[in-house]
């Protein structure tokens, strides 16, 4: 019965997301020449893989363990300094792009080696005390940027210099799209797959998912279920680390850049639902939209982005009183 349910809510909220992007894409046709709405859906698109590069690893963070990592941020802008490092540090005369995938994958790792070290030196004691967890990691959020700012100064870094095949723009319907916010929508949908691929098609899912209901269980099977979990946040972490690398040639790099972004993915959480793995996907890409159409609306009739912002705090309003658990969370 209870697989049934669960399966009913699964296909409405499918549903109810279809309809919703469906009434997106009628809103922007009614509104914009075909070249807009083309690049209104596609800078949507961009969005959203950004907001699901942050919020992925909170929400298997969250669902798997019961953290809420309020660091996560942070870890965005860590990956963004780490990803500069290396990038300037490579000696001159290697090719931009060796420099550029040198940063992706040096910063993802580091983002990795950093919240491995988190969860074993800080987070692990405190797993019988969430509200520990959510103060320890909102202070080590808070910790991480000044310390960036003591080092690197408070106007930040100019953003790293992309591959020169991806430093270019594309005609679509008459409107011009940057090709590097294309490959940041590749990443985020191959990560999409990939982690999706990971939580529930391998061994490692399995071990994890058991973990969380029965740890005992699994350790007298003679799984260590601490280190998996520690698999699991160093996870959450490297996502949120490859994010922050991946947006540095629009960004750059400053201190407290992963703020803003972690109150957008707490958001996209609360929409698709706070233990669900792909109500956060879905999620994502709906507020990805939602800000870019409400964005382009903003711009274009009153001439200011404002409405981008509160767009997606409606549309989290909207969500909450029709379903309060998210589009896809579970009862209870």
């Amino acid at each position: 019965m209870q697989t049934t349910l669960r399966t009913n809510t699964l296909q409405q909220s499918l549903i109810i997301s279809g309809l919703f992007v469906a009434a997106l894409f009628s809103l922007n046709l009614l509104l914009f020449r075909p070249g807009t709405v083309a690049v209104v859906m596609l800078s949507g698109l961009y969005q959203g893989m950004l907001f699901f590069l942050i919020a992925a690893g909170m929400s298997i963070v969250f669902g798997l363990l019961d953290v809420l990592n309020l660091a996560q941020g942070a870890f965005f802008m860590l990956g963004a300094y780490a990803g500069f490092a290396i990038y300037g540090a490579l000696p001159d005369g290697v090719p931009i792009e060796i420099r550029f995938v040198s940063a992706l994958i040096g910063a993802t790792v580091f983002g990795g080696l950093a919240g491995a070290a988190m969860e074993v030196g800080l987070l692990r004691p405190l797993y019988a005390r969430p509200v520990y967890q959510i103060v320890m990691t909102l202070g080590l959020s808070t910790a991480i940027n000044e310390v960036v700012r003591a080092v690197y100064g408070p106007a930040g870094l100019v953003p790293i210099e992309e591959p020169p095949a991806l430093a270019t723009t594309f005609g679509i319907l008459g409107g011009q799209f940057e090709t590097y916010r294309v490959f940041i929508i590749f990443i985020g949908a191959a990560l999409m797959v990939g982690i999706s691929f990971l939580l529930q098609r391998t061994r490692l899912g399995i071990v994890i998912r058991a973990g969380v209901q029965d740890s005992e269980m699994v350790q007298a099977l003679g799984i260590n279920v601490r280190r998996t979990f520690t698999l699991v946040f160093a996870l959450g972490t490297a996502v949120a680390a490859l994010g922050g690398i991946t947006a540095a040639p629009f960004l750059g790099a400053y201190p407290g850049m992963g703020t803003d972004f972690l109150l957008v993915a707490i958001i996209v959480i609360v929409i698709g639902g706070m233990s669900s793995y792909e109500g956060t996907a879905i999620a994502s890409l709906l507020v990805g939209l939602t800000r870019a159409t409400a964005e382009q609306i903003s711009l274009q009739f009153f001439n200011t982005p404002v409405l981008a912002s509160v767009s997606i705090l409606l549309f989290m309003v909207v969500v909450l009183l029709v379903r309060p658990n998210g589009l896809f969370g579970r009862e209870g």
